[in-house]
């Protein structure tokens, strides 16, 4: 069977004249003699600084494709920077993802290299490589080196969060504040703690998405280069083996990567991007299959002391999964070899624990239902306080974050109140903005209180920590009990249990839900579509008309 791209270019006629003579600034004659043409889908962008490298990495990509025998092309496709986009990136995930579907399918096209590393950027190209399923590799930017300040190590994400409350709180000047901005961030390369970008690199390893080594690889470190090197070369033998992500993502897949995710205390956004991505390649997965017994292994901020440059020095996730080896399950990666061939020794075990002695016995990610989050909510247990992981408090309510602005330092209440913020939701914001980890109040800081129960319908950067229960299912726009509470009803809060329970009585709820204001209709554009087809957090926020694989076929030629 010819190639995908010979479909365009290897007619004698005027269509394959048009294809072929428009590439001919540079190409050579053999460049369409049916060896496989592979796009290089790109997110780097300066408004994406994380991924602002991604064009070196590119450049050798392509000295690995043409070196096996095929044609690179780069093609840029969407690119969310995290820290710039409003209202949120996570509202135009799926819209990055939508757009690389087609960009893949509507090219001549026969393999695809996403080469992403911001938070929301490998899960929307992967997304959209999955619901076209040609053969794709993800080639991750890696981590920014650590930064230093004050003579101790900046976490970036993590110690903005601890710094700005230590300057509400009164201990820090905030000019001196200021003067870590410039140290948080050294090099290029996404958050060097074990937030959304680091845990989403380890988690497609452990999917099987990329090549061995490739998590945890510094974004300045030249072995990233040689390693995009190798990635064209493999995508080259993918066409030539029909190696799709159809082949390589299956239910154990998704099993190891879970167990990554617990094992290395990563993001509790991985759960919305892992459930969306198994949605586009039809594997079932649900929220439940999250909530596993796994342990801490990994001493990383924020969980921990470390970070990512600690990480790859001590093995990386090759070396997480080496302790946890007993527990994967067969699954089969993009190097055509199954995931627990590529596990290597712990080279550090102050920082990468060993299994028999971790950090945390049980850890992993907990699913809280009860009254309060019906179809689900999810807790970080290993960044939470302990002590509050088992807790009853009375609500403090939040119509907004520009509510929590406006009264939170007002407010006299102790630390046993449960803060809850609605309207956060995927519908609601829209887009599930990361302020699930509302700040405390000013004269709690000032007494030394560090940590309280939050709820919400939102999320929280993953770089971020505290006893915050998030994505509380449905979302209290569209009519979820989180829109029920009143200022003062009793919370119960019981990770052991699994439970989130609002503690009123039914009849009084039934009351409650009858005068429930209506929603307010969404504006048109982008927004519109996204608020009228998004599905809730349980199901990975995804567009409902987006979910599944539809294909590399298109029939019609274009003149």
């Amino acid at each position: 069977m010819g190639s995908r791209s010979a479909a365009w270019y290897g007619k004698a006629d005027r269509d394959g004249f048009i294809h072929r003579a428009w590439m001919r600034r540079g190409l050579p004659a053999h460049a369409f003699d049916g060896r496989p043409h592979i796009a290089i889908c790109t997110t780097a962008s300066d408004f994406t600084p994380c991924n602002s490298h991604l064009g070196e990495v590119a450049e050798h990509v392509k000295r690995g494709v043409w070196e096996a025998g095929g044609v690179p092309l780069e093609m840029p496709v969407p690119s969310l920077g995290e820290t710039l986009m409003r209202p949120t990136a996570m509202l135009y995930r799926n819209l990055a993802a939508m757009a690389t579907e087609e960009l893949i399918r509507a090219n001549p096209v026969d393999g695809v290299v996403l080469l992403g590393g911001c938070d929301k950027t490998i899960p929307a190209l992967l997304m959209g490589a999955c619901s076209v399923d040609l053969p794709a590799l993800v080639v991750a930017g890696g981590p920014m080196l650590t930064g230093t300040w004050r003579g101790g190590v900046l976490g970036c994400g993590t110690d903005v969060w601890r710094l700005s409350e230590e300057v509400r709180a009164g201990t820090l000047d905030p000019q001196a504040f200021l003067g870590a901005e410039s140290a948080m961030i050294r090099s290029r390369g996404h958050c060097n703690t074990m937030g959304t970008a680091s845990t989403v690199a380890c988690v497609v390893e452990a999917l099987g998405m990329t090549l061995p080594g490739n998590a945890g690889l510094p974004a300045p470190d030249s072995r990233l280069l040689e390693l995009a090197h190798a990635a064209g070369n493999r995508i080259v033998a993918m066409v030539d083996e029909d190696l799709r992500p159809s082949r390589v993502l299956s239910s154990a897949s998704f099993h190891n990567a879970i167990l990554a995710l617990g094992a290395i205390g990563g993001s509790t956004n991985a759960v919305l991007h892992l459930l969306a991505i198994a949605g586009r390649v039809g594997v079932p997965l649900a929220l439940s299959d999250f909530d596993v017994d796994v342990p801490l292994l990994v001493d990383l901020q924020p969980a921990g002391r470390f970070l990512m440059e600690d990480f790859h020095r001590a093995g990386a996730l090759r070396a997480v999964l080496h302790e946890l080896r007993d527990r994967l399950a067969d699954a089969l990666t993009i190097s055509g070899r199954p995931l627990r061939d590529s596990v290597t020794p712990v080279e550090d075990q102050t920082v990468i624990r060993p299994a028999a002695d971790p950090l945390l016995r049980s850890a992993g990610l907990a699913v809280l239902r009860g009254n309060l989050s019906p179809d689900g909510a999810v807790i970080k247990p290993a960044a939470a306080s302990p002590e509050l992981l088992s807790h009853k408090g009375r609500a403090v309510v939040f119509e907004s974050p520009e509510d929590v602005r406006a009264r939170l330092d007002d407010l006299d209440i102790d630390e046993s109140a449960v803060l809850v913020l609605r309207g956060c939701g995927p519908k609601g914001y829209p887009g599930m903005p990361e302020v699930g980890n509302l700040p405390l109040p000013r004269r709690l800081l000032e007494r030394g209180i560090r940590d309280m129960v939050r709820i919400s319908d939102a999320r929280m950067s993953g770089t971020a920590y505290g006893t915050v229960v998030l994505h509380v299912a449905p979302e209290s726009a569209v009519g979820g009990p989180l829109a029920l509470v009143r200022d003062g009803d009793p919370i119960v809060l019981d990770v052991a249990a699994r439970t989130l329970t609002l503690d009123v009585d039914e009849r009084e709820l039934a009351s409650r839900k009858a005068s429930r204001p209506p929603v307010e209709p969404a504006e048109g554009g982008w927004t519109g579509l996204y608020v009228d087809h998004v599905l809730q957090a349980d199901r990975g926020v995804d567009l409902d008309f987006l979910v599944g694989c539809r294909g590399s076929a298109v029939g019609r030629e274009s003149h």
